[in-house]
């Protein structure tokens, strides 16, 4: 049987291949620092280079515009970017591990139903507790998604397709779809529910202080971690469970780590700042095109991808609106549907 070969130029060898992608980590870290810098001087109040670093440089002073420039560098936009950046990390290179571990294409981190479990407590906190502090209800929120990737772990782990990507994607979608409605049929019955779910499910990176960031931080840096550990397993498991078994891979323990990993990345980032659908997704193929199937390089550029993407996404919430502004959630989601339904018309999906 003839086939048509597709000519395509020949591959890099090993060492220009690794020059180019170390080329570009440097070029995503050089985007991602212009991103913060201009983060930092874009807002309801725009500020030149010179306010930003009075801002947060300068000692304290008597007058009173310098004082009100260093409130809002210090207080408002610092800790909105660097929430922005750990997020965008965390969501980055969740969704590029759990496409690997699941082999879907179209997976992202909101397949583990974190995002539910998330929403599902942070309206139990408000309804029941009358938690309407997001440092109040951060915790309630990462509990929520942490207890939802147990669940659907748990769930795939059950019966004949036990530990398939095909199980853990349906018992991810059962999960997600019953706290979805389970959090809007409690939420209806409580207007101040219902106004601070809304709000907090729009995704937002702003109106969270360090108080919230810096314990959201340690946990995504735990989830780093186990990351890095589990990514020549990855590789592996993306040859087959057959060869990845006889390569000496422990799949079940290798799959328990990283879903780990993925619950601690996301459900960190998504309890500081709700959820924010599509990011994971979106980068992770980008990286995939930037870097082919190696995931020791394709996890650290979807991280910066994610953190690079988030921050513009902020920024442009910003402007659109002004003087009001556009939850990065929104923006995001605006730029990820498109992404998502080209992604589907290139066929990208036809084997998943």
């Amino acid at each position: 049987m003839s086939t048509t070969a597709v000519e395509r130029p020949a591959p890099a060898g090993p060492t220009e291949a690794r020059r180019h992608r170390v080329v570009g980590l440097a070029g995503l870290l050089v985007l991602l620092v212009i991103a913060a810098a201009v983060s930092l001087a874009v807002g309801a109040r725009a500020l030149s280079p010179a306010e930003v670093w009075h801002g947060l440089f300068a000692a304290p002073e008597s007058d009173q515009r310098l004082t009100e420039i260093r409130l809002i560098v210090q207080t408002v936009r610092v800790p909105r970017t660097v929430l922005a950046v750990v997020a965008g990390i965390a969501l980055g290179i969740g969704g590029a591990l759990i496409q690997g571990y699941t082999r879907n294409p179209i997976a992202d981190t909101g397949l583990l139903g974190v995002n539910a479990g998330a929403s599902f407590a942070v309206m139990v906190a408000i309804t029941l507790f009358g938690l309407t502090n997001p440092f109040q209800y951060v915790w309630f929120a990462f509990l929520g998604s942490a207890l939802a990737g147990v669940v659907v772990f748990g769930l795939s782990s059950l019966g004949r397709g036990a530990g398939n990507p095909l199980t853990l994607a349906l018992a991810g979608q059962g999960v997600a779809v019953f706290l979805a409605a389970m959090t809007t049929a409690v939420s209806l019955t409580d207007q101040a529910a219902l106004n601070a779910l809304r709000f907090w499910n729009a995704g937002s990176v702003a109106g969270v202080g360090f108080g919230v960031i810096w314990p959201v931080t340690a946990f995504i840096a735990v989830g780093l971690v186990l990351a890095v550990v589990t990514l020549p397993a990855v590789n592996l498991l993306n040859l087959g469970e057959d060869v990845a078994r006889g390569l000496g891979v422990n799949i079940a323990l290798s799959r328990t780590v990283g879903i780990v990993a993925i619950t601690l990345l996301a459900g960190a980032a998504t309890a500081a700042c709700g959820p924010i659908a599509f990011l994971g997704l979106m980068v992770a193929h980008l990286a995939r095109y930037l870097t082919g199937p190696d995931y020791r390089w394709l996890v650290p550029y979807a991280g910066l991808l994610g953190a690079v993407v988030l921050l513009v996404c902020d920024i442009v919430g910003r402007l659109v609106v002004r003087p009001g502004e556009l939850e990065a959630g929104v923006v995001v989601a605006l730029l990820g549907a498109p992404f998502f339904a080209a992604l589907v018309w290139l066929g990208k999906f036809k084997n998943a």
